[in-house]
C-alpha cells in the first residue's frame, strides 16, 4: 500500500526538519560534530526541529559503546535533539515496504546477476580503464523468465536518459548525466536494505525537509533523488558542506585533529569554544571570530557556508578556548575540570587530593590560573601545588634554588610571616618586599626560593597568589619544611 504523504512533506515548508544521522562504528569524530552543529544551528535559527537517527544497519561493525559515545559527545557539545534517537535497523520493515512499492510501480526490478557475472563486469571495466557501471540484463526481462529458487537483489530502474539535477544550497546547481548512474541495489539478496534506500525512507518518514551533510554524499544525493521520484515523494533541500582538511591542506588525519569529540574534552577544551571554532570551519559572518551561541543562532544560514575545504588549526582553537576560559565563571571551570579528571593522566591522584580537602584551595586558585590558561589541562597543571601534599617534592631547578643560603633566608622570612597581620596577596607582597629591603636582598632572591618551597617548582602562578590560596597554616608549614633549623 502506498504511503500517505504527511503535511510535513508538502512542497512549502513552514519550519525545517533536519537530522544528524551518524553510523555507530566509532566515536563522534570532529567532522561529524560539525555536521551535527550545522544541523542544530539551522533548526534553531529557523524555528525548526533537529532529530537524531543512528544508522545502525551494519550490525557487524556497530557497537553499543559507539552509540553511547556519539550521544555523550552530542550532549557534551550541548546539541539537544527532539524526541528519542531513531534506530535505522529497527525500521527495516519500512525500507522493504518501499522497495516493494518501487517494484510494483515498475521503478525497480529483481536482478539475478551472479557474483561471477559481476566480477566479470568489474574486470572488463578495469581492463578498459572505465568506471564500473552495472548494466543488468534483468532490467527489462519479463518476470516469467526469472529462474526459480535463485537469490536476487532488488535494483532501482534508474533513468538512462537525461540528467538528475541537485540544486544545492552550498554547491550550487550540480548536474549528473543519468548514463553515469547505474541501477543501484535497494535490497540485497538477504533482504537487507542498502544505505541509499534506508536513508530516503527514514528521511521521508521522519518528515525531514532539509539534508545538511558532507560533500562526500553529493553523488548519493543524485541516487537518492531518483528513489524519491520513483516513490512519488518530495525531495528534501540539500546542503553539502565541504570537508575539513589539516593546516597543510591534506585530508584531515589524527595528527591534524581527526579525533573523537571526547578527545577534545579530555584535552581541556570547552564545548562553547569548540562550537564557535567548528562553525567557523566553513561558515563565516563577516570578520567575526568570537561568536556567542546566541549570535550563531541569530545569524546562521546554510547559504553562508563556503565551497572550499576548511583547514583545522589547533593554534586558533587554543586561542579561542583561552578566551572562553577567561570568560567562564570560576565555578563552571571547577566543575568542568573535575569532570575530566577520570579522562586525564594523573586525574585519579588529583581526585583523591580534592577528596582530602583540596577543593576550596583549587576554587581559590582558579581566578588567577584562568587568566593564563588556554585549556582546562593548563588550569589543572597550574594548580599542581594545590594538590601536592607535604613534604613538597622539589624538581631539579627548585632544589638548586633552595641552597644553604636560601634555607637560612627562608628561616628569617618564616619568623616575619608568622606575625603577618593579614594573609592576602597584596599584604603578603608588601611584607616580603619590606623583608627584602631590610635584609639587603633583591626581591627575586627572596621570591624564587619561596616559590620553590611552596610549590616544588620555580614556575608557578604569582607567588603571593599561591600563598593566599594555600592559606597561612599550609604556607608556613611548607616553608618550614625547607627552612634552616637552628
Amino acid at each position: 500500500m502506498a504511503r500517505e504523504m504527511t503535511e510535513k512533506q508538502t512542497s512549502v515548508y513552514t519550519a525545517p526538519i533536519v537530522r544528524f544521522a551518524p553510523s555507530p562504528t566509532g566515536f563522534l569524530h570532529i567532522g561529524g560534530a560539525r555536521t551535527a552543529l550545522f544541523n542544530w544551528l539551522y533548526a534553531k535559527a529557523k524555528g525548526g526541529t533537529f532529530l537524531l537517527r543512528i544508522e545502525d544497519t551494519d550490525r557487524a561493525r556497530n557497537s553499543e559503546e559507539a552509540i553511547g559515545a556519539i550521544i555523550d559527545g552530542l550532549k557534551w557539545l550541548e546539541l539537544d535533539w527532539t524526541g528519542e534517537p531513531v534506530s535505522q535497523f529497527s525500521r527495516a520493515h519500512s525500507h522493504k515496504e518501499a522497495a516493494e512499492e518501487l517494484l510494483a510501480a515498475g521503478h525497480a526490478y529483481r536482478c539475478f546477476l551472479t557474483k561471477e557475472e559481476l566480477d566479470d563486469m568489474r574486470a572488463r571495466a578495469e581492463a578498459e580503464r572505465l568506471p564500473l557501471t552495472i548494466r543488468s540484463p534483468w532490467r527489462d526481462r519479463p518476470a516469467s523468465e526469472a529462474p526459480d529458487h535463485m537469490p536476487f537483489t532488488i535494483r532501482l530502474k534508474a533513468p538512462r536518459e537525461g540528467e538528475t539535477v541537485i540544486e544545492d544550497h552550498v554547491q550550487g546547481r550540480v548536474v549528473f548525466p543519468n548514463k553515469d548512474l547505474d541501477d543501484l541495489i535497494l535490497l540485497r539478496s538477504d533482504g537487507v536494505p542498502t544505505y541509499n534506500l534506508a536513508v530516503v525512507v527514514d528521511d521521508h518518514d521522519m518528515g525531514v525537509t532539509h539534508v545538511i551533510r558532507g560533500v562526500d554524499h553529493l553523488t548519493n544525493a543524485a541516487r537518492q533523488t531518483q528513489i524519491y521520484k520513483g516513490l512519488g515523494w518530495n525531495v528534501p533541500e540539500f546542503s553539502h558542506v565541504p570537508l575539513i582538511h589539516g593546516p597543510d591542506g591534506a585530508k584531515l588525519s589524527k595528527r591534524h585533529g581527526a579525533l573523537g569529540v571526547e578527545a577534545y574534552r579530555a584535552m581541556g577544551y570547552l564545548p562553547e569554544a569548540l562550537r564557535n571554532y567548528l562553525v567557523r570551519l566553513g561558515w563565516s559572518h563577516g570578520d567575526d571570530e568570537i561568536i556567542s551561541t546566541a549570535q550563531l543562532i541569530e545569524w546562521f544560514d546554510v547559504d553562508g557556508i563556503g565551497k572550499s575545504p576548511a583547514r583545522f588549526d589547533f593554534a586558533k582553537l587554543e586561542a579561542l578556548n583561552a578566551h572562553y576560559i577567561r570568560a567562564a565563571s570560576d565555578e563552571e571551570l571547577f566543575d568542568r575540570a573535575v569532570h575530566i579528571l577520570p579522562e586525564i593522566s594523573g586525574g585519579d591522584s588529583i581526585a583523591k587530593a580534592l577528596a582530602r580537602g583540596a577543593s576550596p584551595r583549587f576554587r581559590a586558585a582558579i581566578p588567577s590560573l584562568k587568566e593564563r590558561s588556554k585549556t582546562l589541562i593548563d588550569l589543572i597543571n597550574g594548580a599542581a601545588y594545590v594538590f601536592a601534599s607535604r613534604p613538597i617534592e622539589l624538581d631539579d631547578k627548585a632544589a638548586k634554588a633552595i641552597d644553604e643560603e636560601a634555607r637560612h633566608m627562608l628561616a628569617e622570612l618564616l619568623a616575619r610571616l608568622k606575625s603577618a597581620k593579614a594573609w592576602d596577596a597584596a599584604a603578603l607582597e608588601a611584607d616580603v618586599r619590606t623583608f627584602a629591603e631590610e635584609t639587603g636582598r633583591k626581591l627575586g632572591k627572596v621570591a624564587q626560593p619561596l616559590r620553590a618551597a611552596l610549590t616544588g617548582s620555580t614556575v608557578s602562578p604569582p607567588v603571593f597568589d599561591v600563598m593566599a590560596v594555600l592559606g597561612e597554616e599550609e604556607s608556613i608549614a611548607r616553608i618550614a619544611d625547607h627552612a634552616a633549623h637552628s
